[in-house]
């Protein structure tokens, strides 16, 4: 009896290209900036609906600070780089930052 011998092709196996890590926006809590400019610049920068926008305001207000939102790292940069100008031109020091998600 002859064994027979079955070829399979090779095949490329791809491997995923690696997901950008994410970045965690923060909003820092500060005792001068008003709350309703915070809320006006959560609305702008983050397309936030106004409850909302007040909901992570007044979360920052009480912890200190406050995840805003989360985007890969070029994004989450260039959005706190936004919200925090927009604070700088006021004349408030609004400030947020970002730190890499765990």
């Amino acid at each position: 009896m002859s064994e027979k011998v079955v070829l399979l092709p090779k095949t490329a196996t791809r491997s995923a290209p690696a997901r950008p890590a994410l970045h965690r926006v923060l909003l820092v809590n500060d005792d001068f900036t008003p709350r309703d400019f915070v809320v006006t610049v959560l609305g702008a920068v983050f397309r936030m609906g106004p409850e909302r926008a007040r909901g992570v305001m007044l979360t920052a207000h009480r912890r200190g600070c406050c995840v805003v939102a989360v985007f890969t790292r070029e994004v989450a940069e260039t959005k706190a780089g936004q919200a925090t100008a927009m604070g700088t031109r006021a004349g408030y020091p609004l400030r947020f930052t970002t730190e890499p998600e765990c």
